[in-house]
């Protein structure tokens, strides 16, 4: 009796030992919306709901809702979303295109969503757009047309032999009764394996190649995040360029960059580099950019400061650039300020 009693406890403790890790498990892998995400060359992601709290942006459009395109308004009339309100989680994945002048230009995305959508509305209103549909594991995936990213210039348009650019194709399907995916990639593998891991999304250890090797880079509690080479956005003739400054940095530089909220906005941008002495250049040129950027705030103050200009100086104010061995380090803290500012909408214009 008391060996049967004996047996009895160990395997309840070995099965409150395995839920115990699989909770843990469960508590540090990556975020669901980003397990889902195909093979990319960088993974962005956003937790919208602390930095909704913080910021509280959706109330300010609300009070002050921003003039919207005509087809803007239309979706938000058909299918009752508003973004700013509704949507809880996003996540991206960017792909670099072999043809930048082609319809997707440099760069292709792959997205999932998460948050509060009216599965009837939408799919009435993706089946009014959709030029096709698809059918894969399940899921009717609607293929809408949409403008090319880029334009041919002048020398190819005077050009007799020279085609037009042909349309972009964006693909939509429902996951589920809070998830939308889309991929605007020119084959259906993207659309295809983010559907494929829908299925298996119960693992924790699903996901990419670059995800499984990044993610734990990332710090804890961190609200936004972006992992791999996240210039691929800003990148121009090889380079990154951000607000016209072209950074000493290739395009394929990988970087691990968050957002913690924790009292208050932490941003930390790391660089990998190859080598430590490519870090210590990198390092070397970024903080002599960041000292020639405080200077000219010193020397060149604003005449009457508004609040945007303040908080835009202190968050200058605590960049700090720093070398560990092969990785470099960007850090400072952004006021809330300035998040509530990229919430607002602006003023809709006067005549």
């Amino acid at each position: 009796m008391r060996r049967r009693t004996r047996y009895s406890l160990i395997v309840a403790l070995a099965l409150f030992g395995a839920l115990i890790v699989a909770a843990v498990l469960r508590k540090t892998a990556p975020p669901e919306t980003a397990r889902l995400l195909p093979e990319s060359d960088a993974i962005v992601y956003a937790d919208l709901k602390p930095l909704r709290a913080a910021s509280h942006f959706d109330r300010e459009w609300d009070r002050n809702p921003l003039p919207r395109s005509p087809d803007y308004q239309h979706f938000i009339d058909a299918t009752g979303i508003l973004p700013e309100r509704d949507l809880d989680a996003a996540a991206f994945a960017l792909h670099r295109m072999d043809d930048p002048n082609g319809p997707n230009g440099p760069v292709a995305y792959s997205e999932v969503f998460e948050g509060r959508f009216d599965a009837r509305r939408l799919t009435q209103y993706l089946g009014s757009i959709a030029s096709a549909r698809e059918s894969y594991a399940g899921h009717n995936i609607y293929v809408i047309q949409t403008s090319p990213a880029t334009k041919a210039s002048p020398a190819t348009q005077t050009s007799p032999a020279t085609k037009a650019t042909p349309a972009r194709l964006l693909r939509v399907v429902q996951l589920g009764y809070d998830t939308i995916a889309a991929s605007n990639m020119p084959t259906t593998e993207q659309i295809h394996l983010i559907l494929d891991r829908y299925s298996a999304s119960a693992s924790p250890f699903s996901g990419s190649s670059l995800l499984n090797a990044r993610y734990r880079d990332v710090p804890l509690l961190s609200s936004a995040w972006a992992i791999g080479h996240i210039g691929l956005p800003f990148s121009e003739s090889g380079h990154i360029s951000v607000f016209g400054l072209q950074l000493p940095l290739p395009e394929d530089t990988t970087f691990v960059a968050s957002l913690r909220y924790v009292g208050a906005l932490h941003l930390r941008i790391e660089e990998i580099a190859a080598t430590e002495a490519d870090a210590q250049h990198s390092a070397e040129t970024l903080s002599a950019i960041l000292s020639l950027f405080k200077s000219l705030l010193v020397t060149h103050p604003a005449t009457a400061p508004s609040a945007e200009d303040a908080a835009m100086q202190k968050f200058v104010e605590s960049l700090n650039v720093e070398q560990r061995k092969d990785r470099v380090l960007l850090t400072g803290s952004l006021p809330l300020e300035m998040l509530r500012k990229a919430g607002e909408p602006e003023a809709a214009p006067t005549h």
